[in-house]
């Protein structure tokens, strides 16, 4: 399997199935992002506990760029800091930015060696108007993230 192919798979797999839908029942903070462009709506929810975020939960609907990216974000942070969720958002951003060389210090011969299944999205970089799909649930993290307690 190629892997372009194997990337597809995993986007339309948390599209399909996306993680941490269900409710908290306290959260921490709250914030919803909308990308007036194409419509696409998340809706996050994070609990931080000693600096560290411990429960997620995202809904929303639109694409599955938007959808997908929003899922394979709610895993990749669970069980992070604030200082590691900074790191991890400034890499994801630096490999969908397409004025860099957009790899983000990957591990070219390791595939989802930095980011996990969120390098799956690096092929969005090829479509500029999706981009803001790709990083909608990102910037929703970051006001989220500002409130949190």
């Amino acid at each position: 399997m190629a892997l372009d192919e194997l990337y597809r798979e995993v986007i339309l797999d948390h599209y399909r199935n996306p993680r941490n839908r269900q409710p908290l029942g306290a959260p921490g903070a709250h914030a919803d992002g909308h990308n007036p462009l194409c419509g696409d709506e998340i809706s996050l929810d994070i609990l931080v506990v000693d600096d560290t975020v411990t429960e997620v939960s995202i809904v929303g609907r639109g694409c599955s760029i938007s959808q997908s990216s929003a899922s394979m974000m709610s895993e990749a942070i669970k069980g992070k800091t604030r200082a590691e969720i900074a790191e991890l958002t400034g890499r994801f951003k630096a490999m969908m930015d397409i004025d860099t060389e957009g790899d983000a210090g990957l591990d070219p011969d390791r595939p989802g060696s930095v980011l996990g299944d969120l390098e799956a999205l690096q092929g969005v970089r090829k479509f500029p108007v999706r981009i803001k799909c790709a990083n909608l649930a990102w910037t929703t993290l970051e006001e989220a993230l500002g409130e949190a307690k």
